[in-house]
Formats: structure tokens, C-alpha cells, sequence
């Protein structure tokens, strides 16, 4: 954490102006102004109070008032983190000032994943971005907002032109999002994970896809744990056909089957936009990959990361995958484990090791796959206690498509 001088002293300000002793956070915000004194550039604060290695005081509802008081007015603060252990309580009242549209105003990132914000924060936070010309990334995942909470954003979405990246996991009202999305023309980046889905008939799906009809400014999209089934993923096949922004689609954690990879294996015949596509944890079986691989060994010149990872494939599948890879040069990354490895599986791939998450070994003079810490997005959510590998390793997507950053 770094900290301007003069910012320092309006914490010293302020603090002293507090009718209660400066608390251990107040204290090492300063301390760590002392050391940065030299500093002339904006500043990223991180709040975060989740850190495995290092025991940090957790942020109450006293140090937000402070917080807002400094930061409200801090006009080179380019980015705000506030994690998991935030208790807004009553001072959430206070923070449409740091939205507030002022001079120089540089806030471009705001973090308040899995605090317990609710539905008239999410009013208050979606009221303030309404007229907000800074902000470009926020993350909301893990805040209970609900239905009326995701009207709220759906509402600012339509009258936002600056936000570029959401993160909105946890939420429901997909379909008045989706509507927004039409008008929307500016927004790049969406994560819709684990919605709160009211019905099994996919009607969700069928708004999405409509939206992506018409879209030609949304890079990438979520949509993970939707219990979508191949019904549609028909439906969102049949959107891309006619979208030509799309780069980067998530599909993971859902109910697709053969028949739904037989409509992407078709799709990506003809798309010439899609650059990663993520089916982790879905069921479509060697059948499936099947239909994927011909696709990729004889049409498709454009995907370059395909994570098929915990999809009940057998050593046929993944063979057939890595035949269609020798004459495919554009993939360049695959993610497997979770699937039926056999002999013929650890034979066969033409990967590098920083391109794929198994690596073989050999035991008994046998040939085995060991699983690696790499992936598309190991660490949207978390940060490792340690580096166990390069961070491009683990977070494939960032440099494949650079709109993913902290999403």
C-alpha cells in the first residue's frame, strides 16, 4: 500500500478531529505514508482482509468513515480494494462520495467483493454510477443484492458510458441486464456466475442470447453455474452467429452434454471471433470433444485456449483432441485435468508446459499426467499464499484477451 505526503497529511487531519483514539488501521495507514513520502503518482489502496500470510486488522465501520472522508478527496487515488471483510453498517450512506463526479477525479477501480452489501446498497452504489465518469471496473460478486439490487444496475447500465468491466456475480435479474445491454455500448467485460434463478426453463439464457444479437461492444462473458443445459446453449450459438465482439465465453460449471458441444463444434466453424472458451466442469464426454476437435482441425483458425477440465473424457476424446492440435498452430492453450487419463492420453501433446495443467512423469516406466496450478483464471477470486507458478500461468486469460484483468 503506498500513500502521497499530502494524503498523509489528511489523514493526520482528520484523525486528529476523530472524538476517538486513532485506531491500529489509521495508524498503519501513516506509517506507510512515511515510508513513500517520494511518491508522485496515483496510488492503488488495498484493503483487502484476506491475507494468508500476514495477520491485517479488518476495516470497521469507524475506519470507512475516515476512509471516505480523505479518499472523497484524494483526486489521484486510481483505485479503491476493499475485500471481504468490509461492514458498512450506517456509513454506507457515505459512499456515493466517492463516485461523486469532481475534478480530476482518477477512481478507476473499486473492489467490494463478499461484504454484505444488500439492496439499498446496491441503490446507493448504482444511483452514484449513473453520473460517475471515472470508475471503469467493479466488483460485486458475493454481495446479496438480489432481484431489486440487479434492477438498480440494470438501470445504470443503460445510462453509464465510462464503465468498462462488472463483476455482478451473485445476483438476480438477468433479464432486465441483458435488456440493458442492448442500449449499452460501452460496457467490454461481464461476470454473471451463479445467478439466483427463480426457474429451470432457461428463459435467462434465451434474453442473453438476444442481447448478443445486437451487442458489438461486450469482449467478454460469464456465465457460469447457470444450469444451462443444450437447450441453451442452442440459443446462444445461434445469437454468435451474427456477433462479432465476442472473445472470450464462460460456460463452466454447468449441464451441457454432447449435444450442446455439437452446436459450439458448428459454431466454431464458422466464428471468427472466439478466442477462449471455457467448459470446465460440464459433461460432454469424448462424443463431445469429438465434435469440438473436428471443428478445430478443420475450420476453426481463431481459438486459442480451450479449458476442458472435469468433463467425463476418456483417452479417445483426448485423442482425438491432440490429432486435431497437430494441425491446428492457433490453440495454444488447453486445460484437461479431471478427465480419464489413459495410456494413449499421456502420450500424445504437442503443449508446452506453461500452456497446459498436466505434466507427465514416469513411474514404474509407466507414463503418467500430473496435475499443474495453471488455468484460465486460477486466482479470479483469491491469491495464493505463495507462487507456486508464473502468474501468466495460472491467469492464461489476462494476456490472451487483456480486457479480463481483474475480472
Amino acid at each position: 500500500m503506498s500513500v502521497l505526503p499530502d494524503l498523509h497529511l489528511h489523514y493526520v487531519q482528520t484523525c486528529q478531529n476523530l472524538s476517538q483514539p486513532e485506531n491500529p488501521f489509521i495508524a498503519h495507514v501513516l506509517q506507510e505514508a512515511d515510508k513513500n513520502a517520494e511518491i508522485t503518482k496515483g496510488i492503488t489502496l488495498k484493503l483487502a482482509g484476506n491475507n494468508h500470510l500476514v495477520p491485517v486488522p479488518r476495516v470497521t465501520d469507524d475506519d470507512l468513515g475516515v476512509l471516505v472522508s480523505v479518499l472523497g478527496q484524494a483526486a489521484f487515488v486510481t483505485g479503491k480494494v476493499y475485500s471481504l471483510c468490509l461492514c458498512f453498517g450506517k456509513k454506507l450512506s457515505l459512499l456515493p462520495a466517492l463516485f461523486a463526479p469532481k475534478e480530476n477525479s482518477t477512481l478507476q477501480y473499486l473492489n467490494l467483493m463478499f461484504n454484505d452489501i444488500g439492496t439499498s446498497g446496491a441503490e446507493l452504489i448504482a444511483g452514484a454510477l449513473s453520473s460517475n465518469q471515472s470508475l471503469v471496473h467493479l466488483r460485486m460478486t458475493g454481495n446479496k443484492i438480489g432481484n431489486q439490487g440487479g434492477m438498480f444496475f440494470a438501470s445504470m447500465l443503460k445510462i453509464n458510458s465510462t464503465l468498462k468491466k462488472l463483476d455482478l456475480g451473485d445476483c438476480d435479474c438477468l433479464v432486465a441486464t441483458a435488456i440493458a445491454l442492448t442500449q449499452n455500448k460501452s460496457l467490454k467485460a461481464i461476470n454473471l456466475n451463479r445467478p439466483l434463478l427463480s426457474s429451470q426453463q432457461e428463459e435467462t439464457t434465451v434474453h442473453i442470447a438476444q442481447m448478443l444479437r445486437t451487442n458489438s461492444s461486450l469482449v467478454e462473458l460469464h456465465l457460469g453455474k447457470h444450469e444451462m443445459k443444450n437447450f441453451g446453449v442452442e440459443r446462444l450459438c445461434d445469437a454468435l452467429y451474427q456477433n462479432s465482439s465476442l472473445r472470450y465465453l464462460d460456460l463452466s460449471c454447468n449441464n451441457i452434454c454432447w449435444d450442446g458441444a455439437k452446436f459450439l463444434g458448428e459454431l466454431l466453424k464458422k466464428n471468427q471471433t472466439l478466442e477462449i472458451l471455457d467448459l470446465d466442469a460440464n459433461r460432454i464426454e469424448d462424443v463431445g470433444i469429438i465434435y469440438l476437435s473436428e471443428a478445430l482441425a478443420t475450420r476453426n483458425k481463431t481459438l486459442k485456449a480451450l479449458s476442458i477440465v472435469s468433463n467425463n473424457i476418456t483417452g479417445k476424446g483426448l485423442v482425438a483432441l491432440a490429432q486435431a492440435m497437430h494441425s491446428n498452430i492457433t490453440l495454444s492453450h488447453i486445460y484437461i485435468w479431471g478427465n480419464k487419463f489413459d495410456r494413449s492420453t499421456c502420450a500424445v501433446s504437442r503443449l508446452q508446459l506453461g500452456c497446459i495443467d498436466v505434466a507427465p512423469y514416469k513411474v514404474d516406466g509407466e507414463i503418467r499426467l500430473a496435475e499443474l496450478s495453471h488455468g484460465l483464471a486460477k486466482h479470479r477470486y483469491w491469491s495464493p499464499r505463495c507462487a507456486a507458478v508464473d502468474p501468466g500461468a495460472a491467469n492464461a486469460s489476462l494476456a490472451i484477451v487483456a480486457v479480463s484483468e481483474y475480472l
